[in-house]
């Protein structure tokens, strides 16, 4: 599995979230985790048809989308995706 979080060094909402975000991914450390900006990594980004609203925190599962969330999001909230994405919940 592997979560994709795309975000912006602008986003007020993404530079919240940042403050768990590394928590997060020492906490599942079997799932793989990548980290794009929206300005940085455009032509990467593309392919993840983000939208206009950030963060988007996205969950593959053999390159197909499970699921998204979008906006700012508490670190519980994270929590419960992850673990409703990896069918804990």
């Amino acid at each position: 599995m592997k979560i994709v979080r795309i975000g912006a060094m602008w986003c007020p909402a993404c530079i919240m979230m940042n403050k768990f975000w590394n928590k997060i991914k020492n906490e599942f450390a079997d799932i793989e985790f990548i980290d794009l900006d929206l300005d940085m990594n455009e032509e990467e980004v593309e392919e993840y048809n983000p939208g206009k609203t950030l963060p988007v925190i996205i969950a593959y599962e053999d390159d197909k989308e499970l699921k998204r969330i979008i906006g700012e999001k508490s670190y519980e909230e994270i929590i419960e995706f992850i673990n409703e994405v990896r069918g804990c919940n």
